[in-house]
């Protein structure tokens, strides 16, 4: 029976605990900063035990379902006890910033660490919205310490089938906070931004799916996305310059009622969403 312990048992951490307990023939070992979620989480009978000194050192999996100043601060603080046997991997939404601080804290104390980050997720947190599906299908993207250890990545890979992922990704630190500075968190700062218009106060009657698409997440978690966007702010900010740049175009275009330009630049945006995407 594989023995995994897991540390934050919010919406990914909870989901984790719970698609191992559903899926998997583990023992599960949970720690949460929050005594209410530490007795729901027991009482539910998701987890088998608390994450402590003494089961931490018997784990052969420990997943780090925090912040990520808190996530290298735990690792920091709990490598001694830590065995060489278990595989730690962290679900943060950056990588640089974890992997500079712990690819060196694994390597001092002998355990094996590889950055991770499930690409699921809701626009809820907390244990109560957790569910053992949330990883089903998704991908989740693994940075490991070096790319030519196979066994080590057939290793991760193993571990994580309990969570039913579609697809794992393996790539570099950098490259992944690149991506996801597209992808994930320029979204939220454009639905952020997006719903701070005055208008929005009047949208009931008229919106629609285009308006709940564009403003699903900007119902976040204030303080773990401004950590996230911080530990990513260079390229953050370059995907915010191209995305200003653009707007400005078209703004230009309905200044000037350039009915050509305009035409061009919604044209363009089509054709880029069919190469990306394949179209509908």
């Amino acid at each position: 029976m594989m023995k995994v312990g897991i540390v934050g048992l919010g919406l990914i951490g909870g989901s984790l605990a719970k698609a191992y307990k559903q899926n998997g023939n583990a023992q599960i070992y949970g720690y949460d900063i929050d005594e209410g979620t530490m007795l729901l989480a027991e009482t539910s009978e998701v987890i088998d035990g608390t994450l402590d000194e003494r089961t931490l050192p018997e784990c052969d999996l420990l997943l780090i379902a925090l912040y990520p100043q808190a996530a290298i601060e735990f690792l920091r603080e709990n490598a001694p006890i830590i065995a060489k046997k278990t595989l730690v991997i962290d679900c943060c939404g950056v990588k640089r910033v974890v992997c500079d601080a712990c690819f060196p804290i694994a390597n001092q104390y002998g355990f094996t660490f590889v950055g991770g980050h499930p690409m699921a997720g809701t626009q809820y947190s907390g244990f109560a919205k957790s569910r053992a599906s949330l990883f089903k299908g998704a991908s989740m993207i693994l940075v490991p310490p070096v790319f030519d250890n196979i066994e080590l990545l057939d290793w991760a890979k193993q571990k994580l089938e309990p969570l039913e992922f579609g697809r794992v990704v393996i790539t570099t630190a950098d490259k992944h906070d690149e991506m996801i500075a597209f992808t994930s968190q320029m979204a939220h700062i454009v639905s952020n931004a997006f719903i701070k218009s005055p208008t929005a106060k009047e949208h009931k009657g008229y919106s629609a799916g285009s308006y709940k698409d564009l403003t699903r997440v900007a119902w976040l978690n204030e303080n773990m996305w401004t950590e996230l966007f911080l530990d990513n702010a260079e390229k953050l900010i370059y995907e915010i310059d191209v995305f200003i740049r653009s707007l400005e175009k078209y703004k230009d275009a309905l200044v000037q009622k350039d009915e050509k330009t305009l035409r061009t630049l919604l044209r363009e945006g089509r054709i880029c969403k069919e190469e990306v995407d394949g179209g509908r």
